[in-house]
């Protein structure tokens, strides 16, 4: 279920490190609280990833209660964005990248430069 995305209308991943011995009140009330968004929305899925970058948890609101979705890989793990404590969201093709154990945010992404240099 977590390999595919389809069904969602949304895909939020908490950045930074989360707690994964929290249950579903405890990830409801994070959604709530610390990242201000409506954790009864349906069908939107909002991941979380603790330390170890080998579990993931996820939870969906579906109309008459929640999901409890969790993963633990064999082999490898998750590239987690660990810079900011907030959720973010992504794309279906971001969400798939992750699923492959593939970075989704760069470590040193390009950036336009406001004054370029005059010589060459």
């Amino acid at each position: 279920m977590l390999n595919d995305a389809t069904g969602f209308d949304k895909i939020f991943i908490a950045t930074g490190y989360t707690d994964l011995r929290r249950g579903i009140d405890g990830l409801a009330s994070t959604i709530k609280y610390q990242f201000e968004l409506d954790p009864f929305q349906k069908n939107i899925l909002f991941l979380f990833c603790g330390k170890r970058t080998d579990r993931i948890k996820g939870l969906v609101w579906e109309g008459d209660g929640f999901l409890l979705l969790y993963k633990r890989l064999n082999v490898g793990g998750f590239s987690w964005p660990r810079t900011k404590e907030e959720a973010m969201e992504v794309t279906p093709e971001q969400y798939h990248m992750l699923m492959q154990g593939l970075e989704i945010v760069a470590k040193r992404p390009i950036e336009e430069l406001t004054d370029p240099p005059k010589t060459m």
